[in-house]
């Protein structure tokens, strides 16, 4: 009896077999969709994927190469630093800061040598040319550059705005240590304004003892009549926005009289901190750029006059990153077209020369806003907007 049972079960499921659900699960549909979208809107080649995979790849040598120069000539210049620095100090404090923040400095610089290199050599072995032969436009052989070039982009300014600043805190307080101390620790005749209406004065502050000398805090009403005058003989930082006062007296000014309020110490909370005063060479490099724009608003409603500089950094960061596009479209024009004899050292020559242009352009435009001539903004696209021209003109030579 259980040997015919399971013979029809056998003969049943081998005239009716279970067939499995070929039906893709819903993140492998999604997925499905994304990569037809994709392909769609930005259909990649092998051919573009050669190019992409030669710009990429020459882009990392480049760096790898001028870095190792660059630690060389660095070790040279500051041996007599590092010899009374901790070794490990030095690599995990300095050059793993260092590093990652200088290559991100010359970006530009790396990615337009990076175009100019592997496309003076697609160029010398005819591949430029076999590829335009059949039919591809010059535009459409710019596109896996620029695709290139918005990996380099995206890199770059997450880097810039988000990585690197955390990472100088450390590369700077090592500087400020070993090598030269650019921060500042004293300041003298301090004023500003702490909140709309409050202003805050400091005869002598000491950001090592983190204690000020005769303080005074006056606030005003609407109609810029004084209405509270906090004066104190030493104010001492503790904590954020909170301050201790000792010797201090309280003037309260109210319907033309004067109530006075006096004490040894007093803790009290006032809007403000020594980095708001106390601004040193590098500080606009340790900030990432959501908090270097809160500390430029903050401190222009400050009154404050001498943030030039990290008005620059945040507008130098979009710059750059814009760059990667410019320099990549003027050196994959300039080397696109076969050269005879030493083609390849005239392309990397001109391009060294028109990079170096760019760095010290913007250099020069950096120092109009710093002495107050123009606009940071303006002073940060100035060397775009003149390698944007450049780079048209170019392109369409080079097209023809």
């Amino acid at each position: 009896m259980n040997d015919d049972t399971e013979n029809i079960a056998t003969k049943e499921q081998h005239d009716n077999p279970v067939v499995a659900d070929a039906t893709p699960a819903p993140a492998e549909k999604k997925g499905k969709r994304v990569r037809a979208f994709l392909s769609r809107l930005l259909p990649f080649t092998i051919l573009d994927k050669y190019i992409l995979g030669k710009f990429l790849g020459t882009y990392v040598f480049a760096i790898i190469l001028l870095l190792a120069i660059v630690v060389m000539f660095d070790i040279n210049e500051k041996l007599d630093a590092f010899q009374k620095a901790p070794l490990s100090e030095t690599i995990n404090e300095y050059y793993v800061n260092f590093l990652p923040y200088f290559a991100n400095q010359f970006a530009p610089l790396f990615t337009f040598i990076a175009v100019i290199f592997f496309t003076s050599k697609l160029a010398n072995n005819s591949e430029i040319i076999a590829m335009l032969s059949t039919g591809m436009s010059f535009r459409r052989l710019l596109r896996p550059y620029m695709v290139g070039a918005f990996v380099i982009a995206a890199f770059s300014f997450v880097l810039a705005a988000y990585v690197i600043p955390p990472a100088n805190v450390h590369r700077i307080a090592y500087q400020d240590k070993y090598v030269k101390n650019k921060r500042v620790d004293y300041g003298a005749n301090i004023m500003l304004m702490v909140a709309p209406g409050e202003i805050a004065y400091i005869n002598h502050y000491d950001n090592i003892a983190k204690t000020g000398s005769r303080f005074s805090l006056e606030t005003f009403d609407s109609a810029k009549q004084l209405t509270s005058r906090l004066t104190a003989q030493t104010i001492r930082w503790d904590t954020l926005y909170s301050w201790k006062v000792y010797d201090y007296v309280i003037r309260d000014f109210k319907d033309g009289r004067e109530f006075i309020t006096s004490g040894r110490e007093l803790d009290t909370v006032i809007p403000f901190e020594p980095r708001d005063f106390l601004i040193s060479a590098n500080d606009h490099e340790k900030l990432t750029s959501p908090a270097l724009r809160e500390y430029v608003e903050r401190q222009k409603n400050r009154g404050v006059g001498n943030i030039q500089s990290f008005e620059v950094e945040y507008h130098r960061r979009i710059a750059m990153t814009a760059a990667a596009f410019i320099l990549t479209v003027i050196g994959m024009a300039l080397s696109s077209r076969r050269r005879g004899r030493g083609g390849m050292g005239v392309n990397i020559g001109i391009g060294l020369v028109l990079a170096f242009s760019y760095i010290m352009f913007m250099t020069v435009t950096q120092s109009f806003a710093l002495s107050g001539l123009t606009s940071p903004m303006v002073a940060m696209w100035i060397p775009n907007i003149v390698f944007i021209i450049i780079a048209i003109i170019l392109y369409f030579r080079a097209a023809r």
